[in-house]
């Protein structure tokens, strides 16, 4: 382990941007909007890159190789930035992610596209673990509350700039301007970290565990693309499907084995199985689901079903990722006010009552009642996802903290890759192998999957009720640290 901790000696000060702190928060708030904006742009522009570069088949791949590549390294970076600061991690993640997106605008087929992408997804697995842990050392838990708001805030903008950019550069410009508009952004983001971003290195560092590195990361590999691509690139039982997940399973074996005598594990064991971090994982996992039920399958019922056009299907289901960040920019007040179990009880709730109403979701529905379900789920995930992760931020020391937030942010892409497996195979249990589906049985499916997403809503709750408050010491801990 590290003998000099590494910790921030930016100047403290007040919360915004004209503060002392202002151009790291300026900063912090460019990277995460690099993946936010990602995360939004390209869907767009999906029938104008496979005119282009052809693999029309294929371009499903172009979400799930950037997906795996970004969780399976959540993990790595966390750890690597307990061990050596959060800046290095950081710049070295934003400077991978150009170079995907250069690469990116540069491809000349699928298949080229699809490698590149992954190598935007392994930079994309540094950024947002990092920005969080960052607002973690620099910010006490009152301040937290501030700039969750102006976290929130990249999320809304781009939740709108994302789809409207994307339609912008295929139709007008060139749909390889979705990637090469990053290289700037990621400069900036980069120069202002490397100005005014400053920490004390640490001078003794103890040996990388790298077997436990590389069996995490093709266990986890294995097992989100099994999740992701069974019943659909292979058939569940078939010899690819059981041999992926078989592999899979066998390279986590062998870390929880490897991670249990080593001197300084990737992740640690101990520290990941304490009540806050369980419970604040527990949370992530269920709203990674949730979140994937949702965004995977109102479009296609809107579509299929209401007859809708593919953008107005979009722009539907883009309610939920407005909602979000509406309710977690406010959730800072709640938590300072009824605490975070409290706080993440009434998100659930929220959640919970919104995915409710989804059943009563018919083909005669109107789509602005779709619209609303929506919201309200969104809503109260952006009340449940951050006041969960600070509180279990809180129980860590500065060296703990990136394992921590890594860990609950890798569980959430264990939800997502679940929910799509579970959900994809209850819709495709009604639809069969009917190409294009019957309306009826595509809303048949859709319900099956509207119902399995009020029981992982209703478990959210059950969730979010272990919750452990943040100790009074943990508060002045990072008050301390902050003003160091």
């Amino acid at each position: 382990m590290p003998t000099d901790t590494p910790v921030s000696t930016t100047p403290a000060g007040g919360v915004g941007f004209r503060s002392e702190r202002g151009p790291i928060l300026a900063a912090m708030m460019l990277a995460a909007g690099l993946i936010a904006l990602d995360s939004t742009i390209l869907a767009t522009a999906v029938p104008a890159i496979t005119a282009s570069v052809g693999g029309f088949d294929r371009f499903p791949w172009l979400f799930s190789v950037y997906l795996l590549a970004q969780a399976v390294t959540v993990p790595l970076y966390g750890k690597l930035a307990d061990a050596v600061g959060r800046k290095p991690v950081l710049l070295g993640g934003i400077a991978v992610f150009a170079l995907g997106s250069l690469l990116c605008g540069l491809a000349t087929g699928m298949t080229w596209l699809i490698v590149f992408r992954a190598v935007q997804g392994i930079g994309a697995g540094a950024i947002m673990p990092m920005t969080m842990t960052m607002a973690s050392d620099l910010y006490t838990l009152r301040e937290r509350a501030t700039v969750q708001g102006y976290m929130a805030s990249v999320w809304a903008a781009s939740s709108v700039l994302g789809p409207l950019l994307g339609g912008l550069f295929a139709d007008y410009l060139d749909w390889r301007w979705i990637f090469l508009v990053n290289l700037p952004l990621s400069a900036v983001a980069g120069w202002m970290l490397i100005r005014h971003f400053h920490e004390r290195r640490s001078t003794a560092r103890g040996p990388i565990d790298a077997l436990g590195a590389v069996l995490l990361t093709l266990g986890a590999g294995a097992l989100i693309l099994g999740l992701l691509e069974g019943g659909t690139s292979w058939a569940w039982g078939s010899p690819a499907g059981l041999g992926v997940f078989a592999g899979g399973g066998l390279a986590l074996l062998l870390f929880v084995l490897v991670e249990r005598r080593a001197r300084d594990p990737i992740l640690p064991l101990g520290l990941c199985t304490r009540r806050p971090v369980l419970a604040a994982a527990a949370v992530s996992l269920l709203v990674g689901a949730v979140l994937m039920g949702v965004t995977s399958f109102v479009p296609t019922f809107a579509q299929g079903v209401l007859g809708v056009s593919a953008l107005a299907a979009g722009l539907t289901v883009g309610v939920l990722t407005l909602g979000w960040p509406v309710t977690a920019s406010q959730a800072g007040r709640f938590y300072l006010r009824i605490g975070f179990r409290r706080t993440s009880l009434l998100g659930s709730l929220l959640c919970a009552a919104g995915a409710g109403t989804t059943l009563l979701i018919s083909a005669a529905s109107p789509l602005w009642q779709v619209a609303l379900s929506c919201f309200l789920i969104g809503a109260g995930l952006g009340m449940v996802s951050t006041p969960t992760l600070i509180a279990a931020q809180s129980h860590a020391p500065w060296g703990g903290r990136g394992v921590v937030t890594s860990t609950v942010m890798f569980t959430r892409a264990i939800g997502s890759a679940v929910g799509v497996a579970i959900f994809g195979a209850l819709v495709n249990a009604r639809v069969g192998d009917v190409d294009p589906p019957r309306p009826a049985d595509l809303e048949a499916g859709t319900h099956l999957v509207f119902i399995a997403v009020v029981v992982a809503a209703v478990a959210m709750i059950a969730a979010c009720a272990l919750v452990v408050e943040p100790p009074p010491e943990g508060a002045q801990r990072d008050e301390a640290e902050s003003q160091r």
